[in-house]
């Protein structure tokens, strides 16, 4: 699949980093974690997010939701020179979160995904961002999930695939999809066939056409993820990508400090 020519490279910074008005940064974090850094990550949760993580069944899934959550926290607090635990979220109708007003000088905007036990961050300023994260499954492009969901065009799109191609194709158009439906705040399970965006290999990712009331293709970007050979992701942005860098988020990441390359790195 094309990148739009944007570097790739999963990073570790060595300093803080100002996230610029025109930059969106994604960070790739693993949702793996020994238990002392478990029970770290948990205490600066706010009690609606212990609860939400205690409703899942197996204790795998709830430590990667108090993962998940701790995170970003500590990727939000990090950017907004705040304490982790102190933040407060909102959530609009969909479930979308968002930082509370009297604590976003910044006007920094977020949005989150997750696949097994990789994570990524979406963070921008000033206008809205989305992202997805899928593992590529074999068995999705021949199922007919694509005709009950995808617009005719992106069907059609598909299904003129080499079938070698047809299982990232898939997961190309569903990122992307639900990136831009998450990114404009959306549910995600409804009005998929009412844009059409780009799919086949070496094509950039981009919204081709929209028929949704106020939807507008020239008003959005796209950009394809890769963070690992199976994992495949798609961020969306409100107006035009400028600038799209990519890190790997690491524990007590901060300025000053000596920082290890692990894990997904």
């Amino acid at each position: 699949m094309a990148d739009n020519g944007w570097d790739q490279i999963w990073r570790v910074p060595t300093t803080a980093l100002a996230l610029g008005d025109d930059e969106v940064q994604v960070w790739r974090a693993s949702l793996t974690a020994t238990p002392a850094r478990v029970a770290e990550l948990r205490q600066i949760l706010a009690a609606d997010e212990r609860a939400r993580a205690e409703r899942f069944r197996f204790e795998r899934d709830r430590t990667r939701s108090i993962i998940a959550r701790g995170v970003l926290r500590e990727i939000i607090g990090r950017s907004l020179g705040r304490e982790p635990g102190a933040l407060s979220f909102r959530y609009n109708a969909f479930g979308k979160p968002s930082i509370a007003d009297e604590q976003n000088q910044r006007c920094i905007r977020f949005n989150v995904s997750h696949a097994d036990d990789v994570a990524l961050y979406a963070i921008a300023r000033h206008r809205d961002v989305g992202v997805d994260i899928e593992r590529v499954r074999t068995d999705m492009a021949r199922e007919r999930i694509a005709e009950r969901f995808f617009s005719a065009r992106e069907v059609a799109t598909l299904r003129a695939l080499d079938p070698t191609h047809q299982d990232a194709a898939f997961f190309a158009c569903w990122t992307r999809k639900e990136a831009y439906k998450k990114a404009r705040g959306e549910g995600i399970s409804v009005g998929l066939d009412q844009f059409d965006v780009s799919l086949a290999p070496n094509e950039p990712a981009a919204i081709l056409a929209s028929r949704e009331a106020g939807g507008s293709a020239t008003c959005w970007s796209l950009h394809h993820l890769m963070p690992s050979p199976d994992l495949i992701g798609a961020v969306a942005v409100q107006g035009e990508l400028h600038r799209l860098t990519c890190w790997q988020w690491q524990e007590r990441l901060g300025v000053g400090e000596a920082l290890k390359v692990a894990g997904l790195s």
